[in-house]
């Protein structure tokens, strides 16, 4: 797959730079973050606006399509931009795809993820390389499925501590 880095803003104020320049994303670019072993993904909708399947990204729970702000999307890791010479759907249509499917609640890890929403968006047709790559790599698919239940496991500690502070 070819991937773009970008450095945008979010990224120059996390590495303490005055720059508040920012980049100019593409209307339905498909937006890629590297996460701890797996890549999330989403489409920008404009605005500093990213459409994305939440899953398993911000929570221990599954979430749905939701629009949120590019700095929460980014989670603090670099952004990429995914080239798809080959999309069917692009800009507005894209958006239009992908927002409507917004509130969208029905996440699968190996069926329905981030990576296969922005497929759909983009192609038409859902599907996720990492998921194939998983599949057809056991190591790589352990290793990922390690780091997702790590993430799983931390993340749901995190909710423990805020629901007894809250308490």
């Amino acid at each position: 797959m070819n991937t773009h880095p970008l450095q945008t803003n979010i990224e120059r104020r996390s590495e303490g730079r005055d720059d508040t320049s920012t980049i100019d994303l593409p209307i339905g670019a498909h937006l890629v973050t590297q996460r701890n072993g797996y890549e999330h993904h989403g489409i920008y909708v404009g605005n500093g606006r990213v459409v994305h399947y939440s899953g398993f990204a911000n929570a221990a729970h599954r979430g749905p399509v939701e629009e949120v702000e590019l700095a929460r999307f980014a989670a603090g890791h670099p952004l990429s931009v995914r080239t798809t010479p080959c999309a069917r759907y692009q800009g507005d249509e894209a958006v239009r795809r992908a927002r409507s499917r917004l509130g969208e609640n029905r996440y699968r890890l190996l069926t329905n993820n981030c990576e296969h929403f922005c497929a759909w968006c983009l192609l038409g047709e859902s599907r996720s390389e990492q998921v194939h790559c998983c599949l057809t790599h056991p190591r790589t698919g352990m290793h990922a499925l390690l780091c997702l239940v790590k993430a799983f496991v931390e993340s749901g500690a995190k909710g423990g501590q805020i629901a007894a502070q809250a308490a």
